[in-house]
């Protein structure tokens, strides 16, 4: 069965964010459970940081297109969103 996060590349960033933490959830879901040889949770590990970063670059390729849909003329103007936890 094909990896949904493999599959999203084709699509939109929204689609390939969506499947992507799909699949860093399912992951971190197995390495909770623990049945998991050192060599297999590397791996994980490994897969894990891999989504872990579409997903970041996904949410500022969004970020992008809200600044450029809010002032196309200086997206650059823009102010950056809040980190989670911090205040606005």
């Amino acid at each position: 069965m094909p990896d949904p996060a493999d599959t999203a590349n084709a699509g939109s960033p929204v689609a390939d964010f969506e499947a992507s933490l799909d699949a860093l959830e399912q992951l971190v879901g197995k390495m909770e459970h623990g049945d998991m040889s050192l060599e297999d949770s590397l791996a994980a590990y490994e897969r894990g940081v891999g989504l872990y970063r579409r997903c970041q670059q996904a949410l500022e390729a969004a970020e992008l297109r809200v600044r450029l849909l809010t002032d196309p003329q200086q997206p650059e103007a823009g102010t950056t969103f809040p980190a989670p936890g911090e205040d606005a």
